[in-house]
Formats: C-alpha cells, structure tokens, sequence
C-alpha cells in the first residue's frame, strides 16, 4: 500500500493499536498511564532528564530488530508509528518467571524506594540488546547516566547490570522472528494524515512528501527527536497546530562515507552516527559527543535537529562549525548548500525560508595533518548543558607552522560561532608559545559573552583562553611529553578560571 492513511499503527507489548484521533502532541508517557493504565512507567522530571519513564522502543531497520531506550515523558505517541513499545510491564516472561535484569535487581538489592527503578530496568535491559553499547564499566557508565536514583542506589544498581550482562537469552531472543515479522506488515509506505479538533498530523513516507508538506504547509511543526519540541509542551505549554515528524524517512536516515567527506542525513540520530562521526573526527576519544545528553537522549535526538534548533549552547555545531562541515537544505524540489556557521543569523534566527528544511550536512574528511579537538565544560559531567564548548581544528605542516585554523565556540555569543580574531592569531604562525598567548588575547576581541545561570562572562572569557592553552598542551610541540586526559583538561579548565 502507498498513498495516505488516516491512523497511527504500531504495538504495545503483543497488544495491536491503531489511533486515528489521536493528538499530535499527545505524549506516549501520558497515553500509556492514562489511556492504557500502564502506570509502571513513571513521570519524574517531565523533561527527559531522570529516565523514570524509560520504555524500549523496537523497530525493524532492513531485516534488523533495533532496540532503543527513549524517553517516553518527550516522546509523542504519533512518533511511534510503524513500531512496538516495551513498558515494564512486558519484561515477565510468558511463565511468569523475571526477566534476567529484573532478577539481578533482586539478587543484588538495586531497588529502594522502587520509583525510579522500572527506568533503570528498561535502559538495563536496552542496554543487553544494544550492540556494543555496553562492553565495560565505562559502558555502564555511559548507559545508566540518563537514570537518577535519588536513593544514591547506584553501586547496588551497577552490581545488577553486571549480573545481567552475564545472564542468557531473554523471552524477547524467542519472539524476535515474530517481532520482525508483525513490523514488517505494518510497512505500508503509506503517508498518515490526522487532522482533528486538537491539530493536524503528518507523517511523511518520504523526502519528496516532506517537501510537498512544507510547502502547503511551512508553519508546519517538524519534530525528528522531540528531545526539544517535547519540552515546548510538557514544560512551556505550548500548542503545535501541525507536526511533522520525520524520524521514519528512509530518505533522511543515510548515513554515507563518501570520499570526501561523511554525509548525514536530517532522521539520523547522534547515537547512530556516533562511530562514524568519532571515526572522522580525530580526537583521541568522543567524549563530546557521549555527552551530548544522555543514551535516551542520543537514541532519539538528532544530529541535524540540533543544529536546525539553532541554539546558542548546542553541543553539536561548534564541533561541526570547526570542522568545515556544509549544511544541506531543501525547499521543494529546490536545494542549496551553505557554510553550516552562515546558517545561524542571530539568536533564535536561522537562514532558512518559509517552507525550506535541513536535508543533511557534509563533514569533510580532514587531510593527514589535520588535527580535530573539542572539549566541553559544563558543572556536571554527565546529562548537563554546556557552559562553553570550544571546537579546534589545526592544519600543521610538519615544520611546526599552523596551516589553516577553525576555531568555534558555544556558550560564547548569541549562536554558535567562529573566532575570526583567534584563528588570525593562529594561521600562518608557528605553533609555539608566543603564538599561544596571541591567540590567548584575541580571544577575548573575540567574543563578548553574558552572565548567566551557567557561568559569569568572566568564567566563560577565562576557560575559552585556558581551553587554547589545553590545545596547545594536547597537540603543541611538546604534546608527547604531556599527555592529558579529555576528562582532566575539562576539569583543570574549570579549575584554573577560578584560580
């Protein structure tokens, strides 16, 4: 089947729904506890920050079942077509018997006072089905950080997710041939149309529909993650006449490596393009970008949401801006390519017209002598938003004179942005201390940050200074004798803007 269709069609559990009155920003979080009296899911935060509503979200990508743990508090339940929910409430097996996380929570005493424990289960239970998402204690780290047990049950908790690790096949491993094959029937590249007294719905079956969309509808809401738009409503009330989501556009979730550059479509999201984007990106690690959020959050945010959102302390586009990447834009079946720094006018202006939407963006593939690094401060290590993040990219001959350089920060100015000044300092010089301290002091021609809840323009002024001498220590002349971990560079940054 092609065309239109007026419903929404995906699973709970085995349970088959089809909603065709459903509000556009009616989020899963609420469907499910007040509709469904599913009431194992918790709301905690209501903004996608504490994982107490944690649910999986499967989908069949090629002939592959994919597992995601998302927040179901921001996730609106018109995103969910063509997929199947899992809620604690579906993790006993068909015996009655506890799943292997469940179990291990039990044996270990990783539950308290229980509120935010059906969360923990979910992303435990992700976790276990996620391809090498969680290899080590770093990994468990990484996947328990969008989960907050205000109980301090963690190292009980931690205990649990190493039990389970160990543990066989789960009931799921038994149904996953049935799972795939209810998903694929409801593959119908059909475009969902729901207009009622609360808005309208459309879901788009491809790029070309989305353009059309837009056209006839540029108000028209586009929604990839939600993990932003989801806060528009839960926090800010605000109403959406028309949404758009795009998270299930074939044509919007490629991710190619092409010769010269990775392309990334609009649908893809950062925990999907995370390996490819650290591969072309050559930090020694990508601390960056695992903490952009949380799991939950990286599972359903997008890359090119986050630039299109246009914020001033995104983590994304600094990194970006400082590695040359080119923005791709779409308006009907016209398309034109920018620099991605030209797409951000001023605070909350983006140049984007009436009916034009981000198609993908381009990161070129830096040459031999290129050298890529970025560093975020933020009070928090993990699911916390950027004081400053500054963004560096080096061209060094080999005599030790810098080429070419991109410098960009967030948390600096009104958008995210290049450092003229800063990068005059650096072209063109060698890469030694006197060239340092001139970058040092242009910095602060440079920008002319404010005063916030996050840090006073004198802390940002001084760390973007001291995040350049840390370049400087990590790939300066002397960087083999002073290695410095990221995690220790963005600690003592912080460290010396205080004194």
């Amino acid at each position: 089947m092609t065309g239109t269709r007026h419903d929404v069609r995906f699973y709970v559990g085995n349970e088959y729904h089809t909603l065709a009155d459903i509000a556009p920003t009616r989020t899963l979080l609420d469907w499910l506890r007040e509709d469904r009296g599913l009431t194992g899911t918790k709301e905690g935060c209501n903004e996608g920050d504490c994982g107490a509503c944690t649910v999986l979200v499967v989908r069949l990508e090629g002939d592959r079942l994919v597992w995601r743990a998302v927040n179901a508090c921001i996730q609106f339940v018109a995103m969910l077509d063509g997929a199947q929910v899992l809620t604690i409430e579906d993790m006993r097996a068909p015996d009655g018997s506890l799943h292997p996380v469940q179990q291990a929570m039990v044996d270990q005493h990783g539950s308290q006072c229980g509120f935010c424990t059906p969360g923990f289960v979910m992303s435990m239970v992700a976790g276990r089905k996620a391809d090498g998402l969680v290899q080590d204690e770093h990994g468990i780290d990484d996947m328990l950080a969008g989960n907050l047990c205000r109980c301090t049950g963690y190292a009980p908790i931690v205990r649990a997710m190493r039990q389970a690790m160990q543990a066989g096949p789960d009931h799921f491993d038994a149904m996953a041939q049935d799972m795939a094959d209810r998903l694929r029937r409801l593959r119908d590249g059909a475009t969902v149309d729901i207009s009622g007294p609360t808005g309208r719905l459309t879901i788009p079956a491809t790029a070309d529909a989305l353009a059309s969309t837009l056209l006839a509808s540029p108000d028209a809401r586009i929604v990839a993650g939600a993990t932003d738009v989801g806060l528009w409503v839960t926090k800010g009330l605000r109403v959406l006449p028309h949404i758009v989501p795009i998270g299930g556009i074939a044509d919007l979730r490629r991710i190619e490596r092409r010769p010269d550059a990775l392309y990334i479509g609009a649908a893809v999201t950062w925990q999907e393009a995370r390996a490819a984007l650290t591969e072309i990106l050559p930090q020694p690690d990508d601390e960056v970008i695992r903490r952009i959020g949380s799991v939950q959050v990286r599972n359903a945010g997008t890359v090119c949401g986050n630039i299109a959102n246009g914020s001033p302390i995104g983590d994304g586009p600094p990194v970006l801006i400082a590695a040359g990447a080119r923005l791709h834009l779409r308006r009907g079946d016209v398309r034109r390519t920018i620099a991605l720094e030209d797409f951000f006018i001023d605070y909350g202006r983006q140049d984007r017209a009436a009916g034009e939407f981000v198609e993908g963006v381009s990161i070129p593939v830096p040459g031999p002598q290129t050298v890529i690094r970025a560093w975020k401060i933020s009070k928090r290590f993990d699911q916390d938003i950027s004081a400053i993040l500054g963004a560096f990219s080096l061209t060094i001959t080999p005599d030790g004179t810098i080429e070419n350089a991109r410098v960009a920060f967030g948390g600096m100015a009104a958008t995210p942005r290049r450092a003229s000044r800063t990068e005059a300092a650096l072209a063109g010089h060698k890469w030694d201390e006197t060239t340092l301290e001139a970058a040092r002091q242009a910095i602060a021609q440079d920008f002319a940050p404010i005063t916030d809840m996050r840090a006073s323009d004198w802390y940002r002024r001084t760390v973007a200074a001291n995040l350049l001498t840390r370049l400087y220590a990590d790939c300066g002349p002397d960087a083999a004798r002073a290695p410095i971990s990221v995690r220790t560079a963005c600690k003592a940054a912080g460290e010396h803007a205080h004194g």
